[in-house]
């Protein structure tokens, strides 16, 4: 599966941003999808994951103002972003994996990534 991000961009503090990930090769809809995110010189942090069965998991600093979803009719998967904080700035990523069984934000268990789109906050 191929996956391409879109939808980052400069936004001020409090301000909200949607992402969006379009898959194309395979359906996602049996896949674990997650957002990660990462800035220079640090590791990859998990940000959302959502399973098959549409459960959840959502890294602590992001918990409450963001949101992962899926639209299975579109191949998509989005992170809704609000109340954006300048901590928040980073490169964003979508992953898939189709043997992951439960949301994870585990970055090693997934095969399949975009090419990033950048979130700034100011």
């Amino acid at each position: 599966v191929q996956l391409v991000e879109s939808g980052g961009g400069s936004v001020e503090v409090g301000g909200s941003l949607t992402l969006s990930c379009v898959a194309s090769g395979d359906t996602i809809g049996r896949y674990c999808l997650g957002w990660f995110r990462q800035i220079p010189d640090r590791e990859r942090e998990g940000v959302a994951s959502i399973d098959s069965l549409s459960s959840t998991r959502y890294a602590a600093s992001v918990k409450g103002r963001f949101t992962i979803s899926t639209d299975n009719a579109k191949n998509s998967l989005y992170l809704q972003m609000n109340n954006l904080k300048p901590e928040d700035s980073a490169m964003y990523y979508c992953a898939a994996d189709p043997r992951v069984v439960s949301a994870t934000l585990e970055d090693w268990v997934y095969s399949f990534w975009g090419q990033g789109t950048q979130v700034t906050v100011s």
